[in-house]
């Protein structure tokens, strides 16, 4: 017998593991408003590279055994019914509701439209303009803009690269400067020209941008890698930004709940509970929340469950891709600098596959 009714709105990398943690112990409803999984971690590949055009697609229909998948758009959480509103006036009773709705991610690495159609011939559009373009500047040295300019690097090699960043170091946010140095040593070993402290904006003529310094740069294709935005808007517009940060953020206390509703999550790249947003946080937010769900729907049972507090990673191990043959692993030592391992590591672990056998086993399909 299962316990409560458990809605998670969004099928993102949290919101898929929460389900699936719970499909067996609670009657689980998963929305979202795609009919696949998009698996963001290739995106930028595909972006580049035609034969893994079709690679970020993984249907959600073996994901759940018991629970059940509704393609749909949430637009408000009714708190004094208790439902779940969609776009098409569904309502969807719980007896807890998970906000899993993500965040915005630039192009190529966005779901673009409302089918996987769409976001496919997105895709075909970016890898027709990175074979055509003579000068491709990337704006952003955060994991992504590292990535998608070694992706084109590789893609092109005749090509003029560029990447800007507005601070003093690739992969700052990291706090490694060995890591930034790996980075900016295997770019600039690769002909792509870096630009550090760097922030650049568009000019006034087409195909120029602006640095904060009055300096010009023409390039005839661009790409921004500059961060994400919560998918929080609805929210607001349904009543609900005293939930939300001033950048858009769900609060959430220490058990991933929003601040003052007991019944009510949100994990992964939407809440503020770390600044980090990186898939392995979001899973790990999302296993911590699959118990402290349990615990709220015994806890007055026999095995009931006590809480568990969540714990920002200050740190967390990361892999940077450099192509499919090269890349590097960040990996935090306790009480020191984080190791930065080299391409045998990444390869193995991400650059090779990006995550794809992974991910596809998580839905319920074959790694192939």
């Amino acid at each position: 017998m299962r316990d409560g009714d458990v809605v998670v709105i969004g099928g993102g990398y949290a919101g898929v593991r929460l389900a699936k943690r719970l499909d067996a112990t609670a009657r689980v409803t998963l929305v979202d408003r795609k009919e696949v999984f998009f698996h963001r971690i290739a995106s930028l590949r595909a972006g580049v590279r035609p034969e893994w055009s079709l690679t970020p697609f993984i249907p959600y229909d073996r994901l759940l055994r018991e629970g059940r998948m509704v393609v749909g758009k949430a637009v408000r959480i009714d708190t004094d019914a208790r439902q779940v509103v969609l776009a098409t006036g569904e309502r969807l009773p719980y007896d807890v509701v998970v906000i899993a709705s993500g965040a915005d991610y630039p192009e190529p690495a966005r779901f673009t439209g409302v089918s996987a159609e769409e976001t496919i011939e997105s895709f075909a559009g970016h890898q027709r303009k990175v074979a055509a373009a003579r000068h491709v500047l990337v704006v952003g040295g955060g994991p992504s803009g590292v990535e998608l300019s070694a992706e084109i690097r590789l893609a092109r090699p005749d090509a003029r690269v560029t990447l800007a960043h507005s601070g003093p170091m690739l992969l700052h946010g990291t706090g490694s400067e060995r890591a930034g140095r790996r980075a900016l040593e295997w770019l600039e070993s690769h002909d792509v020209e870096v630009r550090l402290d760097s922030f650049m904006s568009p000019g006034n003529d087409f195909g120029a941008y602006r640095d904060a310094h009055g300096g010009v740069l023409h390039a005839d294709l661009s790409f921004w890698a500059t961060g994400t935005t919560p998918n929080t808007l609805w929210l607001r517009l349904a009543g609900h930004g005293d939930w939300l940060t001033a950048s858009g953020h769900v609060k959430v206390d220490r058990r991933l709940r929003v601040q003052g509703w007991p019944d009510v999550f949100a994990v992964g790249d939407v809440n503020d509970a770390s600044e980090l947003k990186v898939t392995p946080t979001a899973l790990a937010q999302a296993d911590l929340a699959a118990h402290n769900i349990r615990a709220h729907l015994n806890s007055s049972g026999r095995h009931r469950r006590e809480p568990r507090l969540y714990r920002p990673l200050r740190r967390t191990p990361l892999i940077v891709p450099f192509g499919p043959a090269d890349g590097m692993t960040l990996l935090p030592v306790p009480g020191g600098e984080s190791a930065v391992l080299g391409g045998r590591t990444s390869v193995l672990a991400k650059a090779k596959t990006l995550m794809t056998p992974y991910m596809r086993r998580q839905l319920g399909y074959t790694a192939a």
